[in-house]
Order: structure tokens, then sequence, then C-alpha cells
């Protein structure tokens, strides 16, 4: 298996391997235009530090990433994508770290550590311990994708999220990144 695996390449097509967040951007990138990225497969998430070898395969996949956006520092969203995240019956939604802006390799490399060790919180072990999901074996995948400047960002539900009902959709939008929205700290 590659350490990195691109968007829009069948390999990424795969949630057992780099999660459903990161699997449904390739499948989409196949076809349309999804902002340039890669996803580090799922690894157990209790791993105290990345190996030599995954550190070297991140920097060079960021170098070339920011070649393909003609910038010498593309601006990254380092975002997680754990195997059993974005589910059906679990979301995941504010439990694991995401790093906006991130700028450099080693940057890079330090926010897939950080989002990596996010999955050992004590936030998101209960989280998993409340819907009956391992807690001992996460297997927790990464993505890195090229930033989109935006003037609004929003959070689509297709159900509501409180209650169930299909019959309704929630929609949460803001000006700028979508941080402040994910965040909860904007109504």
């Amino acid at each position: 298996m590659s350490e990195v695996l691109w968007l829009g390449v069948a390999p990424c097509h795969d949630a057992t391997v780099v999660g459903g967040k990161a699997a449904a951007l390739s499948r989409l990138a196949a076809s349309h235009r999804v902002p340039p990225g890669f996803a580090l497969p799922a690894t157990g998430a209790y791993i105290e530090s990345l190996t030599d070898h995954a550190r070297t395969a991140i920097r060079e996949a960021y170098n070339m990433l920011a070649h393909k956006a003609g910038a010498h520092d593309v601006p990254v969203a380092v975002r997680s994508s754990a195997v059993d995240e974005d589910g059906a019956d679990s979301s995941f939604a504010g439990q694991h770290d995401t790093y906006l802006n991130v700028r450099g390799a080693d940057a890079v490399v330090d926010a897939v550590q950080r989002c990596i060790a996010s999955a050992t919180t004590r936030e998101a072990l209960d989280y998993r311990l409340q819907r009956g999901l391992p807690t001992d074996d996460v297997r927790m995948a990464v993505l890195v994708q090229q930033m989109v400047l935006s003037d609004v960002s929003a959070v689509v539900f297709s159900a509501n999220p409180v209650t169930g009902a299909l019959s309704e959709v929630m929609i949460t939008a803001s000006w700028g990144l979508g941080e402040s929205i994910v965040a909860d700290s904007i109504t």
C-alpha cells in the first residue's frame, strides 16, 4: 500500500483504506473539478509518531501539490478521514481536529501528526463509546487538500441531525471559511 493516495485515482476511492470523507471526494474528483489533494491511508491512531518514510512521502506529496498549484507554499486543509467517520450512524462532526491554511511541507507533516493524535482525545473516545464503536483500534486516515478561498461557507445536513427526520434539511452558513460553523462558534 502506498503512503499517499491521490484524489481522483481508483485506489483512493476505497473508504476502508482512506475513510469515507476522502473516498467520497476521490470518487467525485475522478469526474468533476475538485481541489487537488491526497489521502494518507488509515493507520492505528495510537502510533507515537509518523515513520521517517511516511514523513518523507508527505513532504514529497505536498511539494507535488504545490507544484501543481503553481505556488511554493500552497495553503492546504489537513482533515481527518477515519474509516468509521462520516457514516450513516456516526458523523464524528467536531470530534477530530482540522487544520486550515497550513503552508509548507514540515507544517503539513506536523498537522498530519496532530490530526492522527486527535482520534485519541477524551472527547473522541467518549463519542466512540457512546456509539458502541471500538476505541482500541481506531483507523485514522488523513486528507490533505488545497484550500479554496471562500467568501461564504456552509454545512448542509440532508436529514435533521437532532431528530433524524429525513424530510428536513439543515443548512448553516457564514461569511468566510467554514471553520466557525463546524466549531459551533456562530449561530
